[in-house]
């Protein structure tokens, strides 16, 4: 049973455009019974030790129950489309013209993410074009020039990309067909209507493509973290807890125990 979204007051309304675009966003997203509500506690603990500045985390819910209540939660917004598989399609709700009145600049981190080290650069890093969407450059096909959206920034609440959603609930048959997932979506749209950056390669690393060793010494070996890096993604069947105790999935996905992330999920 689902609890009643807390609505946190948004920011004031006659705030100047310049405060706005100062305006620094953690934003994430739970729904469903995958992920609890400890997810989101402990992303909003790593990013309170390794951003040294200001921001306000949000989190997009179906249900706020156990989470902290300095996390600003709000609804998932609607999205028209008829019914099928989700595959993270809320997350193109992010780029609504108007969230909750939220102005300024976003960071969308997944909730399933490690952080280990100084994530200012995510904020301080200049894009080349103001209306950029910067994202991580995917580890599987980069030649596909497709972004993972586990980690993305962007301008919240500012207009910014008018017909990003609409564009998607509009034509969502013909899109579906098309690409799998949100963020090739939001990566072929971005590239034809606004522009798209890659983060820098060393900083978001994935836990299955460069922690663990290749086959077969990852039977042997324990994972280890790139220099460099700090943000490490999950994504497939291994998760924070799975890498830190070990296991596996696919006989041939075995993960010896990765001790040093549990330093760092908490």
């Amino acid at each position: 049973m689902t609890s009643d979204v807390t609505k946190t007051q948004p920011p004031n309304p006659t705030q100047t455009n310049a405060n706005a675009a100062e305006q620094r966003y953690i934003i994430c997203m739970k729904w469903g019974d995958k992920y609890g509500p400890e997810y989101v506690n402990r992303l909003y603990n790593m990013v309170s030790r390794h951003l040294t500045l200001d921001f306000q985390m949000v989190c997009l819910t179906d249900d706020s129950t156990g989470i902290d209540p300095t996390i600003a939660c709000y609804p998932i917004p609607k999205m028209d489309l008829p019914a099928g598989p989700e595959r993270g399609w809320k997350k193109l709700t992010t780029f609504k013209p108007e969230l909750y009145d939220l102005k300024g600049v976003a960071l969308f981190l997944d909730i399933d993410i490690v952080i280990v080290d100084n994530i200012d650069a995510f904020f301080t890093y200049k894009a080349a074009h103001e209306d950029s969407v910067v994202i991580i450059r995917d580890w599987k096909k980069p030649w596909r020039m497709i972004g993972n959206s586990s980690v993305y920034r962007f301008n919240i609440g500012m207009n910014t990309y008018p017909d990003l959603l609409a564009n998607f609930e509009r034509n969502f048959d013909t899109i579906r067909q098309q690409v799998r997932h949100e963020q090739a979506y939001l990566s072929n749209y971005l590239r034809e209507h606004h522009h798209l950056e890659y983060w820098d390669k060393t900083w978001c690393v994935s836990f299955k493509y460069q922690c663990i060793a290749p086959i077969p010494f990852n039977f042997v070996r324990t994972p280890t973290l790139p220099d460099g890096a700090k943000i490490v993604i999950f994504h497939g069947e291994i998760n924070p807890p799975d890498a830190i105790k070990g296991g596996s999935g696919k006989w041939y996905r075995h993960v010896k125990p990765s001790p040093w992330l549990k330093e760092h999920w908490q």
